[in-house]
């Protein structure tokens, strides 16, 4: 598969103790951009972060969260962005979503063994 050129980024920012049923909401939201055929898709696990809640979450020691901000970050074309969309609609209580133009220039996958 290539991306290149001009696409669209999509992250999502929820909690690290979000859940969708048992399962974290974060990697609930990477199997279904796998299922649904997306380019890839990344956990970025915060340090320290609020919204809208407005309560600090931190990992620093003398107020250690075990709620900190994650951000899934997922890059494809603007047209299987908003298809996936709906899939968000279901799972997304609290959090945000934001979807924002990059420019990719390099997409390279590892060679099949």
């Amino acid at each position: 598969m290539r991306l290149e050129g001009h696409q669209k980024r999509l992250t999502i920012f929820v909690g690290e103790s979000d859940r969708h049923g048992h399962t974290p909401l974060a990697t609930e939201i990477v199997h279904r951009a796998h299922r649904a055929g997306l380019a890839g898709a990344s956990v970025f696990r915060g340090v320290e972060g609020y919204g809208a809640s407005n309560h600090i979450h931190t990992t620093r020691i003398l107020s250690l969260s075990d709620d900190l901000p994650m951000a899934v970050v997922i890059v494809e074309t603007e047209d299987k962005i908003r298809s996936f969309l709906p899939q968000l609609d279901e799972l997304i209580t609290e959090g945000l979503v934001i979807m924002d133009d990059v420019e990719v220039v390099t997409y390279v996958g590892r060679r099949p063994q």
